[in-house]
């Protein structure tokens, strides 16, 4: 067994079973691509790189070999590397993925140019029908030429689609590896939510006591995340509104951040999003703040509660597709099913989920789905839970 087969799959399965042709060309972001293929098969990915003669100079053959487990391809011949992997044959590759590329490997490709292993891959690949992703790195100058500009159009006019760039001062780098696994992982779904723009309200709302001091739910955000995940790779355009959260936001899925409700409030008239999912754990009441900082010398201090608006009906009259979610603690299953409906009715929504929070354990969780004649229970880890979510949703 080669090394590199230990660590496929050990991410997620999303890509198990695919076949990902990794072209490297001569910029300097080329050494990031050792990791870049790691992380695909890490999502169960088989990954095959072919190196133009520029990149050689950076990352050698042997290196990328090893990377993969897979004969790094730098020259095309007898047996035909670029027709038994792109063409129209059996056991061809998914998807050409080109990171990083060049102004130049760009511009050939438009231009249907094929001088080096690369660019012959994205003919065959253009003309059998097999995806292309590029991820281009150049300097800001060179992306900014209008004729490398005028290319990438074409290029996307041919159903090419692109990932970043991410500009730092006057660079346009290659986006990062996490966002270049996710665009694989999102052109390679079924794509059920494509097309479809989709917020995400998650995390916890805060609520001020005095200046330093602030009363908030239980919550780490996780399910928002996962759920923004599994619709953006189902093809949504995914906005998030997030509040508190102990847990890492993807950089490329557009995020708005919010504390209190009364933040979250003031928000809600941006709405004109298709579906509207709030996982999020908000408060029902907040209190008359304090000025300045309340003395921690106090024997007691009376601290007096007082009801917010429910955003929920306040959502729905931005949207007519929002889901809700329903939390109780220590119920029996028909009382939570009783409660997820009374929410469904009461508040018109499209579907609840509801759990029970004994159910929530460290790497698994069961939630069940109520909607109009229909329920749905599932159990796994939040990500496996929120991908057959994303699933349901979609027949919304």
């Amino acid at each position: 067994m080669h090394p590199s087969e230990a660590i496929v799959g050990t991410a997620s399965s999303l890509l198990e079973g695919k076949t990902i042709v990794l072209g490297i060309t001569g910029s300097i972001a080329a050494v990031e691509c050792f990791e870049l293929a790691r992380d695909l098969m890490r999502h169960g990915a088989r990954v095959i790189p072919v190196l133009s003669p520029e990149a050689r100079k950076l990352v050698t053959p042997y290196a990328m070999t090893f990377a993969t487990g897979e004969e790094a391809i730098v020259e095309l011949d007898g047996r035909v590397q670029h027709v038994a992997l792109m063409g129209d044959v059996p056991g061809r590759a998914d998807l050409l993925l080109i990171a990083p590329a060049t102004a130049n490997t760009i511009s050939k490709i438009a231009s249907g140019i094929d001088d080096t292993t690369v660019t012959t891959m994205a003919t065959v690949a253009l003309g059998s029908g097999i995806p292309v992703l590029i991820a281009p790195a150049m300097h800001g100058a060179m992306f900014h030429n209008p004729m490398v500009a005028e290319n990438i159009e074409r290029l996307r006019r041919a159903h090419v689609e692109f990932v970043g760039p991410r500009f730092e001062g006057r660079k346009a780098k290659i986006a990062v590896p996490e966002e270049i696994v996710h665009a694989v992982i999102r052109k390679l779904s079924e794509g059920l939510m494509r097309g479809r723009r989709l917020l995400i309200v998650g995390g916890s709302s805060a609520e001020s006591i005095d200046d330093m001091r602030i009363v908030t739910n239980r919550g780490t955000g996780e399910t928002a995340v996962e759920l923004a995940l599994a619709a953006y790779h189902q093809g949504a355009e995914v906005e998030l509104w997030m509040g508190r959260c102990s847990v890492n936001l993807p950089q490329f899925i557009p995020t708005m951040r919010f504390e209190s409700l009364a933040d979250l409030e003031g928000m809600i008239a941006g709405i004109d999003h298709e579906m509207v999912v709030v996982p999020a754990a908000l408060s029902d009441f907040t209190f008359d703040r304090k000025r300045g900082k309340l003395p921690s010398e106090a024997k007691a201090t009376k601290l007096q509660l007082r009801s917010v608006p429910k955003m929920l009906p306040l959502i729905v009259s931005r949207c007519d597709k929002v889901i809700g979610f329903k939390a109780e603690s220590g119920v029996g299953r028909e009382e939570l099913l009783k409660e997820a409906e009374g929410s469904l009715e009461r508040n018109r929504l499209r579907a609840v989920v509801a759990n029970d929070l004994r159910d929530v354990r460290e790497g698994s969780t069961r939630v069940v789905l109520v909607r109009s004649g229909h329920r749905a229970e599932f159990e796994g880890s939040k990500a496996e839970v929120a991908r057959q979510l994303v699933k349901e949703m979609s027949k919304i």
